[in-house]
């Protein structure tokens, strides 16, 4: 799910309100657009993206995220570190390093993405707290750490139960650390 957050979605690019939202409609279709036409839906996103300044880090996240969402972790994971080494931040910062974990972990660099979603656990608290743990979780698994990545998850769903929450939480560290 997509979050406009107005005219600023990170520190440093001034965003258009309309070019938002017209980014924000392209995803919004983006289930009209099966495998047979994703270059179709690419095209929308990259015509959105030419109309940014060049080195704008919003551009190559978009294509990045167009690339992931049709298939391809290999083509967007050079885009997402583009974004990010161009200083996208905040928000979109921290959807880019989940998204790049994720691909990199499916291009079998698993390892980079426990690398750079690692300090995540440690950020400010958001919305996309459960998301950095979830993807985490799988980094880890592929790397055959199932028991840190199954704490992650169930620290990670402890709060949003209805009972047990202290139980589950209390597990999920024992996985990690019997002797806690």
């Amino acid at each position: 799910m997509r979050v406009s957050l107005g005219v600023r979605l990170c520190e440093s690019v001034p965003v258009n309100e309309d070019w938002e939202k017209r980014v924000d409609a392209v995803w919004a279709a983006f289930d009209e657009y099966p495998e047979e036409r994703a270059a179709e839906f690419r095209a929308l996103v990259d015509a959105l993206v030419a109309e940014l300044p060049e080195d704008s880090p919003l551009g190559p996240f978009e294509r990045a995220c167009a690339w992931d969402s049709t298939g391809h972790s290999d083509k967007a994971a050079p885009l997402y570190r583009e974004a990010l080494a161009n200083g996208l931040s905040g928000y979109k910062g921290r959807r880019a390093k989940i998204q790049l974990s994720s691909s990199l972990r499916n291009i079998g660099r698993a390892d980079e993405g426990v690398e750079l979603l690692t300090p995540e656990l440690d950020a400010p608290s958001d919305e996309l707290d459960d998301a950095v743990r979830a993807t985490l979780a799988l980094c880890l698994s592929s790397l055959g750490r199932d028991r840190e990545g199954l704490s992650l998850v169930l620290g990670a769903l402890a709060p949003h139960l209805p009972r047990y929450q202290r139980s589950m939480a209390n597990y999920a560290r024992a996985l990690v650390d019997p002797e806690g």
